[in-house]
């Protein structure tokens, strides 16, 4: 008998028995090869995600690859056998944001997988086969589980659109900050700077194409203030400042992290006297993950080495526990039913 995770209220789970639920018109069920575990995934189990962007009890997974098994009434049957990713905001595709292919902004209501529907850490996932992106068939499925998080960077990158030859940054030195390495460096700029807390990951950032790694001084001075676009992805205020700060006048500036409540913000003033062009990033639309998908499949994109735990998933306390524990050794976790 397969099993599930489910997460019954904060800090509360247990392992109950799976039946993989058959597809119905327009699903597709998936065999699960890994589920990625994230800090949102923590932020479920601990009890501090916001409020509206969680439902108990739940099976989490959001990051998530396997392969089609079966397929429901109007899906090409095609599918069946093809390794898989998936998008996870579950959008109306009716409203006027879904149809200008923002669907991270859908007006109908937030609804994701992992969150508020059934996740990947279980032997099987049913969900709408519209949110499935094909990946090639010698494509690598243990790598592939990192696709969502590398879509959400793919979204910052498409939104900074930065242009070959020019200087760019990435402010972040884990997952996310290691796929922006990545997506950045595709398109040849001039320099590519990491800057980061943790001078481990150095080699890292630069075997994925960055051309200079740097930490800040004590007191926030020792690095430069020329850069065209940057990249944020480290989740905190002081990460936010450092990546501001970095940018010349009229530079791009692109935030994926999100902030302790209520943290001190950027500098409106700063802002606006340099005439900086910030946006920001909450989860994926199908661009990002086609693109993602696409730069994956090219071979441009190496998740593997970010991954460092495999698992199974009666392990879900331990990998919890890795995932929050702040060693340096522990990367990407993986759960594997």
């Amino acid at each position: 008998m397969s099993t599930a995770v489910v997460i019954e209220a904060p800090g509360e789970h247990r392992l109950v028995p799976h039946e993989p639920r058959q597809p119905e018109a327009g699903e597709a069920l998936v065999r699960v090869h890994a589920s990625g575990i994230c800090g949102s995934d923590r932020e479920v189990f601990q009890g501090n995600r916001p409020e509206g962007y969680v439902r108990y009890p739940l099976t989490p997974g959001h990051e998530w690859s396997g392969t089609v098994a079966a397929v429901g009434d109007g899906v090409p049957s095609s599918l069946v056998g093809r390794k898989v990713v998936g998008e996870g905001f579950r959008n109306c595709q009716v409203c006027d944001r879904c149809h200008a292919g923002e669907t991270t902004l859908c007006t109908a209501g937030y609804e994701e997988t992992g969150f508020t529907q059934p996740g990947a850490m279980a032997a099987t996932l049913t969900l709408p086969a519209r949110l499935l992106h094909v990946l090639p068939d010698d494509a690598d499925l243990t790598a592939a589980a990192l696709l969502e998080p590398a879509a959400c960077i793919a979204a910052a990158a498409l939104k900074a659109r930065a242009v070959p030859g020019e200087r760019v940054a990435v402010v972040g030195t884990g997952t996310l900050g290691m796929f922006a390495v990545q997506f950045l460096k595709a398109g040849s700029p001039a320099e590519l700077l990491v800057v980061g807390t943790r001078p481990d990951r150095a080699e890292l950032s630069k075997r994925f194409g960055a051309t200079d790694f740097r930490t800040k001084n004590a007191d926030g001075s020792g690095l430069p203030d020329d850069f065209d676009v940057v990249i944020e992805t480290a989740g905190s205020a002081d990460a936010a400042r450092t990546a501001a700060a970095l940018l010349r006048r009229g530079g791009r500036l692109v935030l994926t992290g999100i902030p302790a409540p209520g943290a001190d913000g950027l500098d409106p003033t700063d802002l606006v006297v340099r005439q900086l062009e910030v946006q920001t990033v909450f989860g994926a639309a199908p661009e990002a993950w086609a693109h993602t998908v696409r730069v994956f499949g090219a071979g441009l994109l190496d998740p593997l080495p970010l991954v460092t735990h495999e698992l199974p998933l009666e392990e879900f306390p331990q990998a919890i526990e890795l995932v929050g524990s702040g060693d340096p050794k522990v990367g990407k976790v993986l759960l594997r039913p």
